[in-house]
């Protein structure tokens, strides 16, 4: 027993009102040949037994059992094969059964016919079939039919074979008056009952074609849930097989789950613990293609509903089923072990933000008073304090160099607050330009190529911003040939949809580029590649334009370097 079979298929219900009655019709012709068949039979025994049954010569019962079967055979076939009006065939079948059992009866001593119930026969199949009126039609037929039997046994038109029997020769009008009565009225009682039964049947099949609909519908919500959801789910039998396994387990574990049916569960997956008693436990578990995951999973025993059982085996061979499921959880311990990392860093950058702060005064006094000195050592060119000048140069610097890692420092670890204004982005860029070359260090042989238009505005934090280009400017350049330094800048605005337009920025080099494996650790705080850098440039870049709702990435340019582009979005 496993758990599919509690959750089985909807239930496959395609026959139509015109087949079920078709099926009924085949039923009724086949024990029209059964039921002439025996009883002819053993009447014929019984009389060959010197019983007094009044039978026709057996010539006369031949053809009437040849015709008994060649009329169901024909209607058997035409019922298959045509197309007209099944129930008007049914009807018409039912009377042909009221017909032969009326000839039967004329033939077998009318009212002192030993076959006379056979009436019942057509009347409750017609009341069964044709629960509304099939069962009132077929009575008042018989009643008719019979009735013209006694008449004609009052008027002594019978056949010829009857005469040899006494009570014929004296028919009495009131004992054919009385047997008409009482089968008449037993004929409309059967009717009638048919009728209640048919009824009673419809309505018990029309409850149940419901509750199968129903069953139907919940079996099928029931397996969708179970292919469907996200957690895997495997049952287990006594003997420790796997018994069922849904579609998520072949996500998880790599192994189809028709594949896992019979198969051993320790040996497939040894590192799952089956008696953890419901409480939700982790382990490493190695897929079928070998990859290594972590998982999350509980066990529980399977508590299936009380069914039959045919023997004392069945009935026992699922006392300690168990249901275990599982999730592959490596990307949430992944975003765990990342939020616990984000959290130590948080911790540790307002500590360092705090120490930082508490360094640039002291470093404004170092810095101050190697700048007193130096004018002093300008001023005298004695050689003795040719080495001296020397000193204080390394040391002014070295404190400028601390100074603006202390400033970016800060910028990443206590970020400004955004402030948006209209402006130019190509004014912002100039701006950083002409600050960049007043630098004595800034190379002469730097080319930049600018390539926005003036009229291209921005919706952003315009100091913000300007620390962008500058960051961007500033990390292209050391990567540049020496003395063919190349950069190129180009900005346009793009339509993303009807109500949403983008600035789209981009910087790119002749620099050497950056590796594929280091596109994503550029942005991370204190990576760099630059003997002296910081490694907090990029950080602040992707921190200010993830702040303006933007986004940021590194790419290769057509000058043959990197090329960073930033879209940002306007309102």
């Amino acid at each position: 027993m496993d758990f599919k079979t509690i959750i089985t298929r909807p239930h496959q219900n395609g026959t139509s009102p015109d087949n079920l009655l078709k099926g009924q019709l085949l039923w009724m012709l086949f024990l029209r040949v059964i039921l002439y068949t025996l009883l002819l039979g053993i009447s014929v025994f019984l009389q060959s037994g010197q019983l007094e049954i009044i039978l026709p010569p057996y010539y006369w019962l031949l053809f009437f059992i040849c015709c008994v079967y060649l009329s169901a055979i024909g209607s058997a076939f035409f019922l298959l094969t045509g197309k007209k009006n099944i129930h008007h065939f049914g009807l018409l079948q039912n009377q042909l059964d009221i017909f032969f059992v009326t000839l039967l009866v004329y033939a077998t001593g009318s009212s002192h016919s030993a076959f006379s119930p056979l009436y019942f026969f057509p009347i409750i199949a017609g009341g069964l079939i044709f629960p509304r009126k099939g069962g009132l039609i077929a009575a008042a037929a018989a009643s008719l039919q019979y009735a013209l039997v006694l008449g004609l046994e009052q008027m002594r038109i019978y056949p010829a074979f009857l005469d040899r029997y006494d009570f014929f020769r004296v028919q009495n009008l009131f004992t054919s008056i009385n047997y008409f009565a009482v089968l008449g009225l037993t004929f409309f009682l059967a009717a009638i009952l048919s009728a209640i039964f048919a009824r009673r049947l419809l309505k018990t099949e029309a409850a149940l074609s419901d509750t199968v609909k129903s069953l139907d519908s919940l079996s099928l919500l029931y397996k969708q849930i179970f292919d469907d959801i996200a957690t895997g789910i495997i049952t287990i039998d006594d003997h420790n097989q796997i018994t069922s396994a849904n579609n998520a387990i072949g996500r998880i574990t790599g192994y189809l789950p028709a594949d896992l049916t019979g198969h051993l569960f320790s040996r497939l997956f040894p590192t799952l613990n089956l008696n953890n008693n419901g409480s939700r436990l982790t382990a490493d578990l190695v897929r079928q293609d070998g990859v290594g995951i972590r998982v999350g999973y509980s066990c529980a025993k399977l508590q299936l509903p009380a069914q039959p059982a045919s023997n004392e085996r069945e009935a026992h061979q699922c006392q300690s089923c168990k249901i275990l499921t599982i999730q592959d959880i490596s990307e949430v311990e992944r975003l765990e072990q990342q939020m616990r990392q984000a959290e130590k860093l948080a911790a540790i950058g307002r500590i360092s933000a705090g120490i930082a702060h508490d360094f640039r005064n002291p470093l404004a006094a170092i810095s101050g008073s190697a700048q007193v000195l130096a004018h002093e050592f300008t001023q005298d060119d004695s050689p003795e304090h040719k080495t001296n000048k020397v000193l204080i140069n390394i040391i002014l610097r070295e404190s400028n160099r601390l100074t603006h890692t202390i400033a970016d420092f800060l910028k990443f670890a206590r970020p400004e607050s955004t402030e948006r204004e209209w402006f130019t982005l190509r004014k912002c860029l100039d701006e950083v330009l002409q600050v960049s070359k007043a630098d004595p260090l800034w190379p002469a042989s730097c080319t930049i190529q600018v390539e926005i238009d003036p009229s291209c505005s921005l919706w952003a934090d315009q100091h913000q911003i300007f620390t962008v280009l500058n960051h961007l400017l500033h990390n292209a350049l050391p990567f540049c040939p020496q003395g063919a330094e190349l950069i190129r800048i180009e900005a346009e605005e793009l339509n993303v949809s009807e109500d949403q337009e983008e600035i789209i920025l981009s910087f790119g080099d002749n620099g050497t580029g950056i590796e594929e494996e280091n596109r994503e650790k550029i942005f991370e705080p204190f990576f760099t590649k630059r003997v002296d850098g910081t490694g907090l440039g990029l950080a602040i870049v992707k921190q200010i334009v993830m702040a303006h709702h933007g986004t940021i990435e590194v790419g290769r340019s057509e000058l043959g370097g990197a090329l960073f582009t930033v879209r940002l979005p306007l309102p």
